[in-house]
């Protein structure tokens, strides 16, 4: 009851009277600032009463108007007083020991037990700052782990707060953990949460870029050229209108595409007159292109294999004026049979989209390891094809280009690494002047030296897709059995 709450506190202000006398002006001060004490004139008593204190409090002598100030307070408000200035002085002290411990970089972390954890909804604040503590103890892992703890408890620990933090699943992070360091993992993360820039390509067979770029400036389209790699493409800030529906567009002057599928049709250069397979056309972005590079001369097979992806296809070759291209509907692992020899092939093959995460979040949580292995297990099918439908004898070709839009080794590096085992090929030059070395070695398995001229495109590095990108020239038209044929 409140009464026996004041008896409680008469009690308690007996056994503090000496710590009050002796007091200091602070505390006075931080009692006078409360809210919910009394009345504006007893705070303002409240506050001379305690620098006076502050001056005379050796002497133990207070001010009249202390007493008086005092006097008018029950029993019960000068016990909330005190509890009040306990607890601002306790979260005080917790400031300070987290300043402290931000600020000691030798500190040891201890990793919280399993039964710490909370069941609950995750507390994400608490989150960000156990994944900021144990990033600090992978960078100098020698002076700040706690003793008894192995690097994989830390690497463990952090792979299920990055999971629930961004959401993925746990195989995910733990990839990007193996593949990246630990700062680059998570400014991949970081990346993967921005959507990348909207980004046109001019379609050279109608429209000049400055010409098209002129255009949609008046009609209120903040734009600037992509960068210096490209000189096609248009990165778009802003519009008034909606970029999917101006004249311009519906005339086929561009095409919405990322600028991460420039490089392909960019690296497999075509020539005109040529003949070029497009094993994966589909919606006809990289085809259009190829149409336009080649200045809608020789013949290009746009397959797709997906029939309900076929009315997109059509639809961009028609409004985009590409009048050397032929649509057909084939399993890209019987094209050999069906088309026969050409110049150049371009595959651009299906993969587990690791590199577009910011385009489609339900990647983070969908793919397995048993989906990367599907995926690498098809690519190499459709590669060997791709290499197969390449004529080595072309006077201009014999060029394929392999890409996806995947990070990941298995789909990659590993699968260029298994083609120059199986067919007469080099990986040459892409002509790319910018992008990342491919890996020559991962998780202890080395790759043949050449695949480093691959090239590799990042979020957080190129601010584009994640993208793979690598170029082969066909030596001879045989095949070369191994062990595994």
């Amino acid at each position: 009851s409140a009464k026996k709450r004041a008896e409680e506190s008469e009690e308690d202000d007996d056994d503090d009277d000496d710590e009050s006398s002796s007091s200091s002006g602070e505390d006075e001060d931080e009692f006078a600032g409360l809210d919910g004490v009394g009345d504006d004139e007893d705070e303002d008593e409240d506050e001379e009463s305690s620098e006076e204190d502050g001056s005379d409090g050796e002497e133990g002598s207070e001010s009249s108007s202390e007493s008086s100030s005092e006097e008018e307070l029950l029993p019960i408000e000068r016990k909330a007083l005190k509890e009040d200035a306990r607890r601002a002085k306790a979260q005080e002290d917790a400031r300070a020991e987290q300043l402290e411990t931000n600020i000691q970089d030798d500190d040891v972390y201890q990793l919280p037990d399993s039964d710490e954890e909370d069941d609950g909804i995750p507390d994400l604040s608490a989150i960000q700052m156990r994944i900021q503590e144990i990033v600090r103890v992978l960078k100098d892992f020698k002076n700040r782990r706690e003793s008894g703890k192995s690097r994989n408890d830390y690497v463990e620990r952090l792979t299920a707060d990055l999971a629930t933090y961004y959401g993925y699943n746990s195989f995910l992070i733990r990839y990007f953990l193996d593949t990246f360091s630990v700062d680059e993992t998570m400014e991949l993360l970081e990346a993967n949460e921005q959507q990348r820039p909207v980004t046109i390509r001019t379609n050279t067979l109608k429209v000049r870029r400055r010409e098209l770029a002129e255009s949609l400036i008046n009609r209120g389209v903040n734009l600037d050229p992509v960068g210096k790699w490209s000189k096609v493409g248009l990165l778009v800030y802003d519009s008034r209108v909606p970029i999917g529906a101006t004249p311009e567009y519906m005339a086929g002057h561009y095409i919405l595409q990322s600028a991460s599928s420039f490089l392909p049709c960019m690296a497999l250069a075509p020539q005109e007159g040529e003949r070029v397979l497009d094993m994966a056309a589909a919606p006809g972005g990289k085809t259009t292109y190829l149409a336009a590079l080649m200045r809608n001369t020789g013949m290009i097979f746009a397959n797709e294999y997906q029939k309900k992806r076929l009315n997109s296809l059509v639809a961009n070759l028609q409004r985009l004026g590409c009048t050397n291209s032929t649509v057909c509907n084939y399993d890209g692992r019987a094209l050999p049979k069906v088309i026969g020899h050409v110049d150049r092939v371009l595959l651009d093959a299906p993969c587990s989209g690791t590199g577009v995460i910011a385009k489609d979040s339900s990647v983070k949580t969908s793919k397995s390891a048993e989906d990367i292995a599907k995926c690498a297990h098809l690519q190499k099918e459709l590669l060997v094809a791709a290499i197969d439908c390449c004529d080595a004898n072309s006077k201009t070709g014999g060029y394929v280009v392999y890409s996806t839009c995947s990070i990941a080794v298995e789909e990659n590096e590993a699968v260029v690494d298994y083609i120059l085992r199986k067919r007469d090929v080099k990986i040459v030059s892409s002509g790319l002047e910018f992008g990342r070395k491919g890996f020559t070695s991962y998780r202890g398995k080395n790759f043949h030296p050449s695949v480093e001229m691959a090239r590799r495109f990042y979020p957080h590095v190129h601010n584009m897709d994640g993208f793979f990108v690598c170029k082969l020239k066909k030596l001879s038209n045989r095949t070369v059995p191994t062990s595994n044929d």
